[in-house]
């Protein structure tokens, strides 16, 4: 078992471009024409495949690069015993255009079972070496919580939860039992991916929460708990970070703001080892917040952004690194993307060769930062 810890001074968030061969046979199995072991067969010569151009790039953390979900979330929830999906009715606004989503229910109490991503991890980490660690990646269980609460789901939700306290205990117990079917899989790097923190930060969201009645406070400290409760008792050797951004969905974002509202809860308070933060632009505002993060937490700056294929002018790169340097010490930074390439099978507006360009722009800036 490798002995390495996330994150490192050069990393990525987890989800790649998926091949054209894994996409071609999806549609195949989609339509009947191969069958499901044979799609199995091809999807894991596609994770071979990744694995193996992430060691060839230098990077020590490994991933399945999302390839096995169509969503970096929804695949995940339907893992749990009385969540139910279905193709249509899950889309969400985006800037532009509307991320064609599957809605995502509850149709029972939510409970833990044996879960497929763990039988998925378990196929990354035989690529483990000495330079390398498997990284697995999951969304946080407030993502689960605001995915059970909002208004299109709020109805079902409440024939087996009165009220959100209850939902909010039963989402921390499954979590805590999957994290340890995980670890006992010889998982020790796990990431819980979190777009909530991202759509209560700016103005837009304090509007959009003051005309529904509900006090913004309150849904915060409603992330953090479920968030935390999830991570009691977790082993003591097993790393889990967060990483949080506004969406990203075919190039396109979710939202804009700011970390400053949000920063006395998620980096103040929640029981993470890092954090892995957006700032790949103007949305996300400026780096004051990070004097918020606990002395026990790294941070990794989202510098680079996975949402177009130019590349960032190192320099000015290298300048925000020691921007933010000012406000918590450069040993506890790291770089990376802002996101991963494909949080959805869709995927960014950049080709596989820009992909690895940019992923080498990370490691080129972190050496020449961190000698």
């Amino acid at each position: 078992m490798s002995i390495l810890k996330t994150p490192f001074r050069y990393d990525f968030v987890g989800s790649f471009l998926r091949p054209e061969k894994l996409k071609q046979a999806k549609k195949d199995f989609s339509e009947g024409k191969i069958t499901e072991k044979e799609l199995n067969d091809i999807t894991d010569e596609c994770v071979r495949d990744i694995v193996t151009k992430q060691k060839a790039a230098g990077f020590h953390a490994i991933t399945d690069g999302e390839f096995r979900r169509k969503f970096w979330h929804l695949d995940f929830m339907w893992g749990f015993e009385g969540v139910e999906h279905e193709a249509e009715g899950g889309g969400v606004q985006f800037n532009g255009e509307v991320a064609d989503l599957e809605a995502t229910y509850l149709v029972g109490k939510i409970k833990a079972k044996a879960h497929p991503f763990v039988e998925y991890f378990k196929f990354l980490k035989q690529f483990e070496d000495k330079n390398t660690v498997a990284k697995y990646t999951i969304p946080a269980p407030a993502q689960t919580y605001q995915q059970m609460i909002v208004p299109q789901n709020i109805d079902r939700t409440r024939k087996f939860y009165k009220n959100d306290e209850k939902l909010i205990q039963d989402i921390g117990k499954a979590y805590q039992e999957v994290i340890t079917q995980f670890y006992e899989a010889g998982c020790r790097n796990l990431q819980l991916d979190d777009c909530t923190w991202g759509a209560i930060v700016g103005d837009a969201a304090k509007l959009r929460y003051r005309a529904l009645g509900v006090d913004i406070e309150e849904v915060k400290a409603q992330l953090l708990k479920v968030n935390n409760l999830a991570l009691e008792g977790k082993p003591e050797d097993m790393i889990i970070t967060s990483h949080i951004c506004r969406g990203n969905y075919h190039s396109t974002f979710f939202t804009s703001g700011p970390y400053d509202s949000v920063a006395d809860y998620v980096f103040a308070q929640e029981n993470v080892d890092a954090l892995l933060l957006e700032y790949d632009d103007e949305r996300s505002g400026g780096f004051a917040p990070l004097a918020k993060v606990s002395p026990d937490k790294k941070v990794v700056l989202g510098l680079i952004t996975t949402k177009k294929p130019e590349l960032e002018d190192k320099e000015k790169v290298i300048a925000r690194i020691h921007q933010a340097a000012k406000y918590i010490p450069l040993d506890r930074l790291c770089l990376s993307p802002q996101c991963g390439f494909a949080s959805c099978e869709i995927g960014n507006k950049l080709t596989e060769e820009e992909q690895w360009k940019k992923l080498k722009l990370v490691k080129e800036i972190a050496e020449e930062v961190w000698r």
